[in-house]
């Protein structure tokens, strides 16, 4: 079978989420994250969402497309050949217990290259008044299995970011996963796929065993960047990228490097990173948080 490239253009409704402190604390916890920004409701402001929670209200919208997808003539066996490639967020502010969010989804482009074919996703997350909270463009690959029909590439491309360079030797964190980490980090994320949390389906879709969420591994690195570089202080985080390479397995030790922060000279930082699994390969590859002022 194919992948249409008559999906680009595609759209997913906005679904509405209603964002409590048990969401947004139990995040942070799977993730062994205890800054009291994220769990002491005594504090005066209250809690705030980790920077990454946003992959959690864009989940259903992407389950959402590949059933879409499903529906517009791509089989399901080649729907499940599809893979995390790349993430890139824009966080406009932090998400807190009490919004109300709608998240909408665009497939902004369909391409071949030599993996498979190439989907591009653009997710957009508002507040109940229509202000952004979160912008996401990810790319998927559909491992093995190619387009149908002429390449139909994203008409706006999220633009780079300036100040990747690592400068110095990294700064190495470690991170002790134990056995159940996917199936905490499922639960409390509420983002379910199998692979992640039954091994008999994780065999019969080609892996070694159950593998730890790509986003997961992501949100480790951000909490080292938050921790390390941002003076804890995550409301600083305003924009993060990465692509998704070597698997996780559990239970593991994972390590994160930290590279100093680049000066950008408009007020922001960079800070690259990567993860690395217990076999040494970068699990996460070419991360960079970018620091700036919060919005309120």
């Amino acid at each position: 079978m194919a992948i249409p490239t008559s999906l680009a253009g595609t759209t997913v409704e906005p679904m509405a989420h209603h964002v409590d402190e048990r969401w947004t604390m139990a995040y942070a916890a799977s993730l062994g994250d205890d800054l009291p920004q994220y769990l002491d409701t005594t504090r005066p402001d209250g809690v705030v969402a980790h920077p990454l929670f946003a992959v959690c209200p864009e989940w259903p919208v992407i389950v959402e497309a590949r059933e879409r997808s499903e529906q517009a003539g791509v089989a399901p066996e080649d729907v499940r050949t599809s893979v995390h490639a790349t993430h890139d967020v824009v966080i406009h502010r932090l998400i807190r217990p009490g919004d109300v969010l709608r998240t909408g989804l665009e497939t902004a482009g369909v391409v071949d290259i030599e993996p498979g074919a190439m989907s591009t996703t653009r997710l957009e997350t508002v507040d109940a008044a229509g202000h952004p909270v979160a912008t996401t463009s990810q790319n998927g690959i559909y491992l093995g299995v190619h387009t149908d029909g002429p390449d139909r590439p994203d008409p706006a491309p999220v633009p780079a970011v300036e100040g990747t360079e690592r400068l110095g030797p990294p700064e190495e964190l470690t991170v002790d996963l134990d056995r159940g980490a996917a199936h905490v980090y499922t639960e409390c994320a509420r983002i379910w796929n199998p692979i992640h949390t039954d091994r008999a389906v994780a065999l019969a879709a080609g892996l070694p065993d159950i593998i730890l969420h790509g986003t997961a591994n992501l949100a480790h690195g951000v909490s080292m960047v938050v921790r390390h570089r941002a003076g804890e202080r995550p409301e600083l985080v305003r924009r993060v990228s990465c692509r998704f390479a070597a698997m996780v397995r559990l239970p593991s030790t994972i390590t994160i490097r930290l590279w100093p922060a680049n000066d950008t000279g408009d007020g922001r930082r960079t800070v690259p990173f990567e993860v690395v699994n217990a076999e040494g390969r970068a699990a996460v590859r070419d991360g960079l948080v970018v620091l700036g002022p919060p919005n309120r």
